[in-house]
């Protein structure tokens, strides 16, 4: 791309009149000629008169010139030699002075000559006040002022030319406000809306959300989008100065310039005005003014049958007319976008930085949030104000010209909290406990929840819903709602009975999660463990402090998840960190101190610390005297696996010790021992051996299960061993969608890996290096030291077939150095195939 033209500059907007209608009529080949040659005209004429191409998507160009002349010039071109053609182009100039970034042009500028572009008709060349005034006058035609449909004040605009077009595309009757910025983004959010606008049954659409989420300047956007679809004018009334609901007729009235006949009311007054008209009108904030305001809008739509109502409130009408759409929070790319923007238009030297979209989403995506940070900029970087995030309730402030109700954070979420009855207050401030959204009934339990109150708060905006993993319904609260909620906690003097309700709640649901991991059915619950984590950790947070004996109830019968989602160092840490805040073992359930200590003994042994195999030693012990069998037979066949190479024969003994507890309680540890005695059956030499038993551990586990999937890559393992990598690959496959059809993120790189060493075998490096990137992006957060060592011998193998000998030891040196224990069946027999005969490891 050439330099882009800086200081005053004249854009031009181009784009292609009924495009669809003429693919139609003239097909698919001859529109793609005629395109391709109304491109060549248009790139030509402009970079005959020095524009530079800014954009181009699909048929439209935006081109930007260092003169007004220049870019008048280009577009008289276009026109005179596509006139005689099939395209017909509408074009706009305007001209400015916007800021150039390195991502491009950024100001109201830009979007002001796309609106007038817009409102032309196809061979039509409009030109705006500003560009008019610097070019001599040839032959412009006085249009008159216009609105446009970025809502920016009227427009005086000109016509390049004599020739007689329909009037311009502009708004119509309209007393919409003149917003301070331009609007960014929502373009999805827009279409739905207006979209909705094509259905005859529309009557009364209501736009919902928290404070600060855009309602007010998404339904101003949208109601001038569809502006062509009401000739009888689009009318705006701002409800939020209002206190006495009986004001809103008469507020309407006077927006409509009714007046009150004699012996008529004024709902008829009204009514009568609208009568056969197509009229929309704009309500914005009516939540306060409930239940009246929608008595008395109930009353019009049964009158006036062409009128439609756009109405923006933090509560829905609850009419059987309304069709309520929930204004969302911004999407990421938006959301960086406003806040830059904003942030420029108040210093042109801020650039933006990679903590932009960090800031963004902790405050939600929640626009007014967003313009209330950027115009912190001038005294905070981004990086200072996400370092006092936890004041953004009175940190964010408004300009003076703001609305009273939004000048902070605080100040918007208050005026809901205002329009609460005392239950809902209740309930509100009690649900701040749930950092991670909650189910009913969670709230019920914790919260003391009712149907009605719960509905009422999603009703006014204050709650949002969800679905969770089970497909259920979650409830939740933007954390900026989250955080005034817990400050009214605290000053109802709640905070302590609530968080030990809260504690108690998790601990025992994760008791509820114990059971699952020894009946085959764990990946629901770690679905149901992702969902609750937030929750988790809030609750570890407030028992450590404060209850550390629920505390560890919940940390020890959820270890399995932690380890199931890849944890371990955080599972090892909340259990050390607990266990120093107890007075001793004697002060907790002896199940739940057994349990504990097991969890902390297998995330040192898979973290492949040195008192790994000490600690699973030392909970043998205690898990017996507590009763807990199923864990001790896990236990004896984390300590077989442990020894393998150490003492093969203790391993074999506590492997076969571990299958028969387990056999009988229906215990997927079966099927790891039989793993452990295959592998050591392999190592001896005993092939039909560790063939028969891991076929045993196929055979019993059930299908599209965690067992099933261990399984599957145990039994891979073996035929790779065997040089069989067919059957290898198929095993591998299946393990693999079984991984991701239930999210089994500690176990995909194990199929993974197995995946590159099939193709490995089957002397396919491209494959298996395809293989292998999805290994490490399976394993980026994982820690766990076999899988990375496994890895790094797949990728020393792979080095090798490649003929790449330097840097097969490379990666054969640091897979050694992750861990000194190898998975059996894995890289070490790809290895071992003659493949880095230099390199090859005495497994004894």
């Amino acid at each position: 791309m050439r330099e882009l033209p800086s200081g005053t500059v004249t854009f031009l907007f181009t784009d292609i009149e009924g495009s669809t209608r003429l693919l139609d009529e003239l097909g698919a080949e001859a529109y793609a000629a005629a395109l391709g040659e109304h491109r060549r005209v248009v790139r030509e004429a402009c970079a005959g008169q020095g524009g530079v191409e800014v954009d181009t998507q699909g048929d439209a160009f935006f081109v930007a010139f260092p003169t007004a002349s220049g870019a008048l010039s280009a577009a008289s071109e276009i026109e005179e030699a596509l006139s005689g053609g099939e395209i017909r182009v509408r074009m706009g100039l305007h001209t400015g002075t916007p800021l150039l970034t390195e991502e491009g042009y950024v100001g109201v500028d830009v979007h002001r000559a796309a609106r007038i572009a817009a409102a032309g008709h196809g061979g039509q060349i409009l030109i705006s006040a500003a560009t008019r005034a610097l070019v001599e006058d040839r032959g412009l035609r006085d249009l008159g002022e216009h609105r446009f449909k970025d809502l920016a004040a009227a427009e005086r605009v000109y016509q390049f030319g004599e020739a007689e077009f329909p009037a311009l595309k502009s708004l119509y009757q309209t007393n919409l406000p003149v917003p301070a910025t331009p609007f960014l983004g929502r373009e999805a959010e827009l279409s739905e809306i207006t979209s909705l606008f094509q259905r005859e049954d529309l009557r009364l659409l209501t736009l919902t959300g928290p404070g600060g989420t855009g309602k007010t300047r998404l339904a101003l956007q949208a109601a001038a989008e569809v502006a062509e679809q009401f000739p009888d004018g689009i009318w705006w009334a701002p409800l939020a100065p209002l206190r006495d609901p009986d004001l809103v007729l008469s507020t309407l009235a006077q927006v409509l310039e009714v007046r009150e006949q004699p012996g008529t009311g004024l709902r008829e007054a009204v009514a009568a005005a609208l009568a056969g008209k197509r009229t929309l009108v704009v309500l914005d904030n009516a939540e306060h003014l409930l239940p009246k305001v929608a008595s008395e809008l109930a009353g019009l739509v049964a009158a006036c049958s062409t009128l439609r109502l756009l109405v923006t409130s933090r509560e829905r009408l609850q009419l059987q007319a309304e069709r309520v759409w929930p204004v969302p929070a911004l999407g990421a790319p938006d959301a960086g976008r406003l806040f830059v923007e904003r942030a420029i238009a108040l210093d042109p030297s801020f650039r933006s930085t990679s903590s932009v979209g960090e800031l963004c989403q902790r405050l939600d995506d929640l626009p007014l949030a967003i313009e209330l940070a950027a115009a912190r900029t001038v005294m905070f970087s981004v990086e200072q104000l996400l370092e006092r995030l936890g004041e953004r309730l009175d940190l964010l402030k408004a300009g003076r010209d703001a609305d009273p109700r939004q000048q902070t954070l605080r100040a918007t979420i208050a005026w809901s909290h205002e329009l609460l009855d005392e239950r809902e207050r209740a309930l509100f401030r009690r649900l701040s406990v749930f950092a991670g959204g909650c189910s009913y009934d969670a709230a019920e339990q914790v919260c003391e929840a009712d149907p009605d109150t719960l509905q009422s708060l999603l009703d006014k905006s204050l709650l949002r819903r969800r679905t969770d993993s089970d497909g259920q319904p979650r409830f939740w609260m933007l954390e900026t709602v989250r955080e005034y909620a817990a400050e009214r906690l605290r000053e109802a003097d709640e905070a302590t009975e609530i968080g030990s309700r809260f504690a108690d709640f998790y601990a025992a649901y994760a008791e509820a999660a114990w059971p699952a991991w020894h009946e085959h059915d764990s990946p629901v619950w770690l679905r149901r463990f992702v969902d609750e984590l937030a929750n988790i950790r809030a609750a570890l947070s407030w028992g450590l402090e404060q209850r550390p004996s629920a505390a560890l109830m919940i940390v020890a019968y959820f270890g399995w998840c932690w380890q199931g989602r890849g944890l371990l160092p955080e599972l090892r840490d909340w259990i050390q960190r607990i266990h120093a805040r107890l007075p001793g073992a004697e002060s907790v359930d002896p199940r739940v101190w057994a349990y504990s200590q097991l969890d902390l003994a297998i995330a040192s042994y898979e973290l492949a610390e040195d008192n790994g195999i000490p600690l699973l030693r030392a909970c043998l012990p205690l898990l017996t005297e507590a009763g807990l069998v199923h864990e001790h037979a896990l236990a004896l066949n984390y300590l077989a696996r442990g020894l393998i190479n150490a003492d093969p024969a203790e391993a074999e003994q506590l492997a076969l010790q571990a299958e028969n507890e387990a056999r009988g309680l229906g215990n997927p540890v079966v099927i790891d021992a039989l793993y452990i005695r295959a592998e050591l059956a392999f190592t001896r030499g005993d092939t039909e051996a560790a063939a028969n038993l891991s076929e045993q551990a196929l055979a019993i586990a059930p299908a599209d299960t965690y067992s099933r999937m261990m399984a599957l890559v145990h039994y891979g393992n073996l035929c790779l061993a065997q040089r069989q990598a067919g059957a290898a690959l198929e095993a591998a496959q299946e393990a693999r969608e079984i991984a991701h059809a239930h999210s089994l993120v500690r176990e995909l790189p194990w199929a993974e890996i197995l995946l590159a060493q099939a193709a490995l075998l089957g002397r396919n490096p491209d494959l298996a290096e395809e293989h292998l990137d999805q290994a490490r992006s399976a394993a980026e957060h994982s820690n766990m030291p076999w899988v990375l060592s496994s890895i790094k011998l797949t990728e020393a193998a792979l080095h090798a077939v490649r003929g790449d000998n330097a840097n097969a030891l490379e990666s054969w040196h640091a897979a050694t150095a992750l861990s000194d224990r190898s998975a059996w069946g894995l890289a070490d027999y790809v290895i071992e195939n003659d493949l880095l005969k230099p390199f090859r490891r005495n497994r004894h």
